[in-house]
């Protein structure tokens, strides 16, 4: 495990996404995206979504991965069969929250996730980043069918390059 891998791709994404925020022109903003529904603002935030929802998957993992196996998988079964609706509540839920975090706080909040994050993780035990849960694979394509608490760290920095391929700045 190598937690200052981790650690650098978290700061990796932090500058990118400020180079991406200064890039952005103001006739950038509301045009859209390759392959989504979403502007590029919308998706900017999505991108830092991508992080906090990793905030509060941290602990519901930790809790998850000291229950018996069965429980994550049932759980993540139950997750997957409401796929549709998920899907729905990501994208209009994406739409209304860059309404509130956009272009002027987004770089901010993304700040503070991931300081949290970097103080998290430093606090890691190589015991706790190998303990893991089911995840519905179906939500995204970046989870796993199980996922260990190093694979949930590295997460959000696969969802971040994916959709900042998808961007529209000119």
């Amino acid at each position: 495990m190598d937690r200052d891998a981790i650690a650098a791709d978290l700061e990796r994404a932090r500058v990118r996404f400020h180079q991406l925020l200064a890039a952005t022109t103001p006739a950038d903003w509301h045009k859209p995206t390759r392959q989504t529904r979403w502007t590029n603002e919308q998706l900017l935030f999505h991108m830092v979504f991508g992080y906090m929802i990793v905030q509060r998957l941290l602990p519901l993992l930790r809790v998850m991965s000291r229950l018996p196996d069965r429980v994550s998988a049932t759980y993540a079964r139950l997750l997957n069969a409401a796929t549709t609706p998920f899907h729905q509540i990501n994208y209009y839920g994406s739409c209304a929250a860059a309404l509130i975090y956009n272009r002027r706080t987004m770089g901010a909040k993304l700040d503070r996730v991931i300081d949290a994050l970097q103080r998290q993780l430093a606090h890691e035990t190589t015991d706790t980043l190998r303990r893991g849960m089911h995840f519905p694979p179906k939500w995204d394509p970046f989870f796993a069918d199980y996922m260990t608490l190093e694979d949930l760290y590295r997460y959000p920095g696969r969802h971040f390059d994916f959709h900042a391929a998808q961007l529209t700045i000119t």
